[in-house]
């Protein structure tokens, strides 16, 4: 059954639309993530959607009684004494007159209060805080049971363990749901369909986003070749139009108005946003030892007067090249573990030493470093028009351009920028300085796919030392090799590895008996080693075929490459049927050798490693 169908929908505020004639459908049931670039209107569509703000053309089509509750980004919640009593305005509990039904919400938002760790439902509203609040809306959304719920970047300001609450909680809905999202590990779990804004024009995608990535390199690739088809058939017809006399007979009239409809859908096409161009300066090489904690004590003081342990006898040394990730709750002091290692902060107890000639770029997560009435120019370089990366020169607006900024917005102050552009901004500027330590606190929030994407392969090239505070879990587990992990009570823990890694062994620890954990003694972070297996000794012939394999797979890309160059000119198909279904027969087959010799590959170096 359809809930919601949207026909021909126009709607613009800027120099582009927003929607371009775009058709949707949502089916009962299902859960959409609406995935697209900052800026192309995801969250004015889901204000379409819930009614709360008009077309400039087209028609929303609802179903009758539809119920709908809206999560924004930022949540606003009504002022009340307490936050349960805000939440009972929002959701106007009170105002339903069916008794059973109002008592059945309020039980549910107790239980859902409790669920998002907000037992304190009487705490002063004033005092919440961003998470907080986002937690709130969700519970109410939830206790509400809507036939739909929309949902823009929910997990922002949650912590790990509350995005994957979020992740049961949707998994769990009977309703449809439509969720905005950039984190990717989430729209893996709970989406069964993606919807891609591009341009104007809503593109359907079946499945989670790791069957979207593979569609929408197809889809790239097929449109790629499809724009080089056209520009080739357009720049001819122009070569013809000016040969003069020719152009102008009665018989080639039809061919003239075809060329001005060519030429009005070349000047119509609007072309994919580019993307960010990160490149990060190392500076010169810091010592081997960044920083070595030993048995370091941090505690602060409570609201109450008592002491809160925030690490306890820490223990750890980071070396130069380390890429580290710090996870854990919100509140469990990753934030403080930060300004320890950068010597910001000194310790109750314990000795902190720090290495040699360290150059810091630091990312604040709240963005402070950036003034609101400079411009973004004077942000990037300060009283000079230019900057050097990497030994280069560059002029600030040819650099900004790399982030996306266009020369216009040069001269425009700070608070004029959105969230995603600000963080754009503040890694415009980091990287604009040589660093060979790169401290980033929750870079990810606000930052588009294709960005984060961009960001990662910049930090996995970067030979300088990370330290990486993030609550993506793919983003994560994409650029960090150990991962520092709180587990309450001050007590920190050190994982060689990336964050599945960590993940996978904190599973396995949980299923361990509770008396072997309990005796665990935690006086210095401790490096779990996995259960080693004898190797198993290779054979001559194996390690002959080891050797040769990755010449062999170079070889097949290589007449890969070749054959869907040839394939994709425009003369191809008149070789003949004959040859278009050999050389179609051949790419599949070098596919299947491919796969072939690659889980051959995978085989014999998991058996030389001895795994």
């Amino acid at each position: 059954m359809s809930l919601v169908n949207i026909i021909d929908a126009e709607l613009a505020f800027g120099l582009f639309p927003l929607l371009d004639r775009a058709n949707f459908t949502l089916l009962a049931g299902e859960h959409l993530g609406l995935i697209g670039r900052n800026g192309t209107g995801k969250s004015s569509l889901l204000q379409v959607i819930a009614g709360r703000q008009q077309l400039d053309s087209g028609e929303v089509q609802r179903g009758q009684g539809l119920s709908v509750v809206h999560v924004e980004q930022e949540p606003q919640l009504p002022a009340a004494p307490c936050l349960r009593e805000s939440l009972a305005i929002r959701g106007a509990i009170d105002h339903i007159e069916d008794d059973r039904q109002r008592w059945r919400i309020e039980a549910r938002l107790d239980e859902f209060l409790h669920r998002f760790g907000l037992d304190s439902g009487a705490a002063n509203l004033q005092l919440a805080s961003g998470g907080e609040r986002k937690r709130a809306a969700l519970t109410l959304a939830f206790a509400l049971e809507p036939a739909l719920l929309l949902l823009d970047e929910p997990t922002n300001h949650l912590d790990i363990d509350g995005i994957a609450l979020l992740e049961e909680q949707i998994n769990a809905l009977r309703g449809a749901c439509i969720v905005i999202t950039h984190d990717r590990w989430f729209l893996d779990r709970v989406v069964t369909r993606i919807i891609e804004l591009d341009r104007g024009r809503l593109r359907s995608f079946p499945g989670n986003w790791t069957a979207y990535e593979t569609q929408k390199s197809d889809q790239l690739a097929a449109e790629a070749l499809e724009t080089r088809r056209f520009e080739k058939f357009w720049a001819q017809e122009e070569v013809w139009i000016r040969k003069g006399v020719e152009a102008r007979r009665t018989r080639n009239e039809g061919r003239v108005k075809r060329l001005e409809s060519l030429r009005d859908q070349r000047a119509a096409r609007r072309e994919r946003l580019g993307n960010v161009q990160l490149k990060v300066d190392a500076g010169e090489r810091s010592g081997k030892l960044v920083a070595e904690l030993e048995n370091v004590c941090k505690s602060f003081a409570t609201e109450s007067g008592e002491s809160r342990a925030i690490i306890s006898n820490l223990s750890l040394r980071l070396v130069r090249g380390d890429h580290v990730g710090i996870v854990g709750p919100n509140g469990a002091g990753k934030s403080t573990l930060i300004k320890l290692l950068l010597g910001k902060l000194a310790p109750d107890a314990g000795t902190i030493r720090l290495g040699t000639n360290l150059q810091v770029a630091y990312f604040d997560q709240l963005r402070e470093q950036l003034d609101p009435e400079r411009t973004v120019q004077d942000t990037i370089s300060p009283g000079s028009d230019w900057v050097e990366i990497n030994g280069q020169r560059k002029h600030v607006v040819t650099y900004l351009a790399d982030f996306l900024f266009p020369a216009r917005r040069a001269k425009s102050p700070v608070s004029m920028l959105s969230g995603g552009e600000r963080n754009r901004l503040l890694l415009a500027r980091l990287f604009a300085r040589p660093a060979n330590l790169l401290v980033l606190d929750e870079p990810t929030n606000d930052l588009d796919i294709e960005s984060l994407e961009l960001l990662e392969q910049t930090l996995q090239d970067y030979p300088g030392t990370l330290l990486l505070v993030s609550h993506d879990r793919a983003f994560l587990d994409n650029v960090v090799t150990q991962v520092i992990a709180a587990e309450g009570a001050g007590r920190w823990r050190e994982f060689a590895g990336g964050f599945s890694d960590w993940l996978s062994w904190q599973s396995s620890r949980s299923t361990a008996s509770s008396g072997a954990v309990a005796a665990a003694s935690v006086s210095r972070i401790e490096i779990p080693i996995a259960n080693t297996k004898p190797k198993v000794r290779m054979s001559f012939k194996e390690q002959q075929q080891l050797g040769l394999l990755p010449g062999e797979i170079e070889a097949l890309e290589a007449e890969q490459r070749t054959l869907l160059a040839r394939m994709a000119e425009p003369s191809w198909h008149r070789a003949g049927a004959a040859q278009v279904r050999t050389d179609q027969g051949r790419l599949e087959q070098i596919a299947a050798e491919m796969a072939q010799k690659f889980a051959r590959w995978e085989e014999l170096e998991t058996k030389r490693l001895g795994a």
